[in-house]
């Protein structure tokens, strides 16, 4: 806007740092760098030190000092969040300010001794968990401390504009002589409009999906578990970090007695998993250290009048408690550090992005007036119903699994049922829409095909992934671990298949993209007849599945005969056509890459019919030794492999 009124003008772009305010510029920018990096390392530093103090046995530790812990976080809550934190609003006099400032150490200890003096009570007498109550005021606190930030940035640009058509309604002069000295000066914000804002807010965490999911990746890059798939994958730059700090920790180890690193090691050991128990992404005791940490840094700032983001602080301090607790092992470091920092350059990018489109806006409005005003609001009008109202893409798997069938073979094999099916549809739609699209040459709807594969990819690598979620759980007998390892299989040859299909895709798309020339004549016609071809592998799968005699094998064995000859004729025509139709090399690679995909999803896909045969014998076995032990009878000599086991 600055540029644009000094040309305007006629002046020299030379004199623009004068319009624009440098020193909070950069105060703002200065300010959420800073407070990035201390929030992780409060997060670290604290965490750590209480790590240490109650170890991962906690239960037993808090019953000693919890009291104190409980007295000294609800302590510090209240000097942050009350006494720092809330002076600035309506309901705090300049005497209550004036009293509380002169009794600060009185308040304190008066608040200290009572709490810890009453939890430990609690624990006594009637078994509390503190950290519990901790939590439950940190939550409050961090909520507090959130609005005192938000609230500003939710409420003030309305606000601001509000009151500018007030002063100006009341001025009596015209706009192009009215200016804007009043905004200088001091608003007090009526209390309506506050709770309004806050009841908005209140709305948009219980109900919008968004705020969902920036808690789930928070929680993702911070969880303890391991062995689990991760959100994000790995970078140069992560790999970088890691291997600076395992070889900054063998220079550790080299400087500093073994002793102590012994010592340490003990107070950050584990306890083992119960069977049957469902690790958490993290404990009580990170908990109370994430709220408490994070609403004193935001009430502080607040306080001081510091710039910071309450988003960015509370998911630093979360990486940092994370950090400091080994949530960050060899197994997982890479992929945590790849995600935390794709984050904080998400924000970077996201400050350039708005700088950029501000100036976009201001470039439109000083060239299109009142229409270009009115044309912007419906942009922006219409993005806002877009992003929060439109239907978007389902966050659930496209196969539909969902954990809790999966505790018993019953289960298993019903998720199996419903796996299988919607794979072979989907995986032979995809394939179809992305042969029709490269023969269209339409570069758009290969580009859709491609993403829906790697989507189908992924979904067969994480419930192909629940095999070892299973195995943690470490429930159910013989039959039930005979169960997991089928399913186990029929999900590794369908995330082969998936692996294939992702591959043929992505040939696809850079044959387009490298304007390769598509087939023609009969190389065109066999691959649109290898789409009817395709179309027999549910029917082969069912037949391999339900065949229980020797004719039913056979039959099945004759339709995969059929199809691989089918598929094998297509081939030697596409070397009899090599020289005719001047096939380039890359093309006769796609094409056999099609083929072979095909033979691939043929074979796979038998093998999975027959690995489901056995899991219905297995599920049939199940329910006769189930039966018989109801009835009393003595199961002897019950052959516990199931009859369609010889042939998977």
């Amino acid at each position: 806007v600055a540029a644009y009124k000094l040309l305007a003008q006629g002046g020299s772009l030379l004199s623009i740092s004068e319009y624009i305010n440098n020193e909070k510029a950069l105060g703002i920018i200065s300010g959420i760098l800073v407070s990035v990096v201390v929030a992780f390392v409060a997060g670290m530093a604290v965490q750590y030190v209480t790590r240490l103090i109650f170890t991962f046995r906690y239960q037993d530790g808090y019953k000693r000092i919890g009291a104190l812990f409980g007295g000294l976080a609800l302590t510090a809550i209240f000097y942050f969040l009350v006494m720092k934190g809330a002076r600035g609003a309506s309901f705090m006099r300049p005497e209550y300010l004036e009293w509380i400032s002169a009794n600060t150490l009185a308040i304190l200890v008066c608040t200290f001794i009572p709490l810890s003096a009453i939890f430990q009570c609690l624990i006594i007498f009637f078994r509390v968990n503190i950290f519990k109550i901790v939590i439950l005021a940190g939550t409050f606190s961090l909520a507090f401390a959130f609005a005192g930030n938000d609230l500003v940035n939710f409420v003030g640009v309305p606000l601001a504009a509000l009151e500018s058509y007030t002063q100006f309604s009341a001025s009596g002069v015209t706009g192009g002589a009215f200016t804007m000295e009043g905004l200088n000066n001091a608003v007090q914000t009526p209390t309506f409009y506050l709770l309004l804002s806050g009841l908005v807010m209140v709305l948009t965490l219980w109900f919008s999906k968004k705020a969902h999911r920036v808690v789930a990746t928070s929680i993702n890059l911070s969880s303890s578990t391991r062995g689990e798939e991760e959100q994000f994958g790995s970078s140069l730059p992560g790999r970088m970090v890691v291997r600076s700090a395992l070889r900054f920790g063998q220079v550790l180890r080299q400087v500093l007695p073994e002793g102590l690193f012994n010592a340490l090691g003990k107070r950050m050991e584990r306890p083992a998993l119960r069977k049957g128990e469902i690790p958490l992404p993290f404990d009580l005791v990170r908990a109370s250290i994430n709220l408490v940490v994070a609403s004193i840094l935001i009430a502080s700032a607040t306080s001081l009048k510091l710039p910071l983001s309450t988003t960015y602080v509370t998911f630093m301090v979360a990486m940092g408690s994370s950090f400091a607790d080994g949530a960050w092992d060899r197994e997982s470091a890479v992929y945590r550090i790849s995600g935390v920092l794709m984050v904080i350059g998400g924000w970077f990018i996201t400050a350039v992005c708005a700088f950029s489109a501000c100036a976009v806006t201001a470039i439109l409005v000083s060239l299109g007036g009142v229409f270009a005003i009115f044309g912007l609001m419906l942009v922006a009008t219409f993005l806002l119903v877009r992003s929060n109202f439109s239907k978007t893409i389902s966050e659930k798997s496209s196969i539909g699994i969902i954990t809790e069938e999966l505790r018993d073979t019953a289960g298993i094999r019903a998720a199996v049922d419903t796996a299988v099916d919607r794979h072979v549809e989907k995986t032979l739609a995809i394939f179809r829409k992305g042969l029709e699209s490269l023969l269209a040459e339409d570069e758009r709807a290969l580009k859709i095909a491609k993403n829906e594969a790697a989507s189908l990819f992924d979904d067969m690598t994480r419930w192909r992934g629940e095999y070892y979620r299973m195995a943690l759980r470490g429930e159910g007998g013989e039959l039930y671990t005979d169960a997991r390892h089928y399913y186990y299989r029929i999900f590794t040859n369908m995330k082969e298949v998936s692996h294939g299909l992702r591959s043929a895709l992505g040939m696809m798309e850079s044959h387009l993209a490298n304007r390769h020339s598509v087939y023609k004549g009969i190389l065109r016609e066999n691959l649109l007849s290898m789409e009817a071809v395709l179309d027999t592998v549910p029917a082969l799968v069912a037949t391999y599945r339900h065949g229980r005699s020797k004719e039913d094998t056979e039959n099945a064995q004759r339709s995969n005969d059929e199809l691989q000859q089918s598929i094998n004729r297509f081939q030697m025509e596409l070397l009899s056509r090599i020289d005719e139709d001047h096939l380039s090399l890359r093309s006769s690679e796609l094409y056999l890459n099609f083929l072979q995909f095909a033979r691939q999803s043929a074979n796979r896909y038998a093998i999975v019919g027959l690995l489901q045969r056995a899991l219905d014998d297995l599920c049939v076995q199940k329910r006769a030794v189930t039966r018989s032990v109801k009835e009393g009878h003595a199961v002897a000599g019950v052959d516990s492999r199931p009859v369609g086991a010889q042939e998977a």
